[in-house]
């Protein structure tokens, strides 16, 4: 396995997991949405398992969990403004 990986991967992990989790979480709880908080949970869950696609070098994997991921994000902060 490619050492370059590895850290792509942990990069992955904790940027996209503390994003999600420090501001789509944050405001959910703020504003007592459920919906917005539960798609975040989602979003970072996607995010965090999609780290461990790479360090077992499935990119298909990867590219589909990163998409569940923006999606959920998208649709916690689409929540969260209307």
């Amino acid at each position: 396995m490619n050492p370059n990986y590895d850290t792509y991967a942990v990069a992955i992990i904790i940027a996209f997991s503390s994003i999600i989790i420090g501001g789509l979480m944050a405001a959910a709880l703020t504003f007592g949405e459920k919906d917005a908080f539960f798609f975040a949970l989602g979003s970072a869950t996607a995010a965090w398992i999609a780290g461990y696609a790479v360090f077992l070098d499935r990119p298909r994997t990867f590219m589909i969990l990163v998409g569940i991921a923006t999606v959920m994000a998208m649709a916690s902060a689409f929540v969260l403004a209307f």
